[in-house]
Formats: structure tokens, sequence, C-alpha cells
């Protein structure tokens, strides 16, 4: 594959974009704009840049992305599924010492009702719905996303403090939507004990 002419185009795509923006702002300079105007322009392109420079911050620095992946799942089968079954909800610790937790959201229940885990120490949540659209927010950390039907959640968190901490639906699933939560406990990671697992067929491990 040559290099060279597709370097040729590309350059000259963007130096007819910047003769393009050069004109632009040559006919915008042209045009009258009050200074009563010009100012409101001015503030709103600054606010403009500060939410896409805090966008921008939260990307790289915080990790705050939108989804990377799509991950499917038939949620008309979870209890055949080899992940979702119910022997696998819970927490588990993988071969490599991650700390997984795979949860149902179901009107009007998450299951398991109750878990421990260990505080300060990276949680992987990965959440499937049974029925409808369902959402999942934990207050004090950055668990708020939505559980859409046929697809994986997945999102990683850490408790900074051991405690009770609530598990709330923040999407209306129906009539009893207000009753729908569960709970965490968050036990000091050295108080902390993982789990016995035994390795099922597939890769899995049951509780």
């Amino acid at each position: 594959m040559q290099i060279e002419p597709l370097k040729q185009k590309y350059e000259q795509i963007l130096r007819d974009f910047y003769a393009q923006l050069r004109d632009f702002y040559t006919q915008l300079r042209a045009i009258h704009v009050d200074q009563l105007e010009r100012k409101w322009i001015t503030i709103s392109m600054l606010v403009i840049g500060l939410f896409v420079g805090i966008i921008t911050i939260d990307a790289f620095f915080h990790g705050v992305n939108p989804p990377s992946k799509v991950e499917t799942i038939d949620s008309a089968k979870l209890h055949l599924s080899k992940e979702f079954a119910e022997d696998n909800l819970g927490v588990q610790v993988d071969a490599k010492g991650n700390v997984i937790i795979r949860m149902v959201a179901g009107r009007y229940s998450f299951f398991p009702k109750h878990i421990d885990v260990p505080a300060e120490t990276p949680l992987t949540f990965r959440w499937v719905s049974m029925d409808v659209l369902h959402g999942v927010h934990i207050p004090m950390t950055n668990m708020s996303t939505m559980i859409v039907p046929g697809y994986v959640a997945e999102i990683t968190t850490t408790f900074p403090k051991p405690g009770e901490y609530p598990v709330l639906c923040n999407e209306f699933c129906g009539l009893g939507h207000n009753h729908m939560w569960s709970n965490i406990s968050v036990i000091a990671k050295e108080d902390w004990k993982a789990p016995v697992k035994a390795v099922v067929k597939g890769g899995s491990t049951n509780e």
C-alpha cells in the first residue's frame, strides 16, 4: 500500500478545510454584531468550552466513559446461562484475584438480595435484567447505570469505607418500583473473607 498518495490527499483536505474556515471567519467578522450580543456569544462559547473540558477531564483522568463494548444476552433464558444461573449469582473471585459480582434485576428486586463485599477494593459488577428496563444507583459510589433487557451492564467501583449501602432502582419499572431495593454490606478489607468457590464447566465458579 502506497502511503504518499494518501498523505497528499489528507494534506489537501486539511488545506481546503483551513481555507474554508478562514473564509467563514472573514465573513463572520464582516457581519455587524451588537456589543451586548457579542458579549453573550462569548459567554456561551466559554460555557460550552467549560463543559467540553469537564467531559474531557472525566474521560481521561476519572475513567468516566460511554460503554466501550456491547455484550448481549437472552433475558428469557438467564436461568439457563452459565454465567447468570442462580448458583453463579453474587460475589465471586476469579483466578486472577479480581472480585466479580453478578446481579439480576427483576420486578421488583435485585438478586441476590444481600451481599458482602470488601472495602477499598475494585469491584466489577455485572448486571442483567430478566424483564424490563431497570436502573441501579448506589449512593456514595459511581454506580449509576441502566440495565437494559438483552444486554449486560458492567461497571467497576470501589466502596470507600465499611458500612451498609442501599441498592436502588432509579428507572421506573412498574407499580412496585418504589419498593425495589437490595443491600450491600461493605466489610473492612482485612476482615473480609472470599467465598469458597468450586470450579464448574466452562470456567465459571459457584459459591
